[in-house]
């Protein structure tokens, strides 16, 4: 096996609360984004969140949970949505609808 260099990386989580869930870790170079949630011991801090449905990314850009990290990436876990953003337009331009007065 050949000897990879380490690299930094920070794993955060955002909670609906406004506090971060924060982990620093040191990890072989080649770790992927799924490896280092798991890493960081995400799992067991929120065991309600399923891994097998990760969203994630690196400073914001949506990466697959096979991406390889580089030092000093910070990996973003996301929350599921509450809602989904095309129904919620579609509610809204209703809405306006409604309101505007016909011509």
């Amino acid at each position: 096996m050949e000897n990879r260099p380490d690299i930094q990386v920070s794993v955060v989580y955002a909670q609906k609360t406004g506090e971060v869930w924060r982990a620093r870790l040191v990890l072989p170079s080649g770790t992927t984004l799924l490896e280092a949630v798991r890493a960081s011991g995400f799992e067991k801090a929120f065991p309600a969140y399923d891994l097998n449905a990760l969203q994630a990314g690196v400073f914001g850009l949506a990466r697959p949970a096979d991406a390889p990290l580089r030092d000093g990436d910070r990996v973003e876990i996301y929350r599921p949505l509450a809602f989904d953003p095309m129904e919620s337009r579609r509610r809204r331009a209703l809405h306006r609808a409604k309101l505007s007065p016909k011509r």
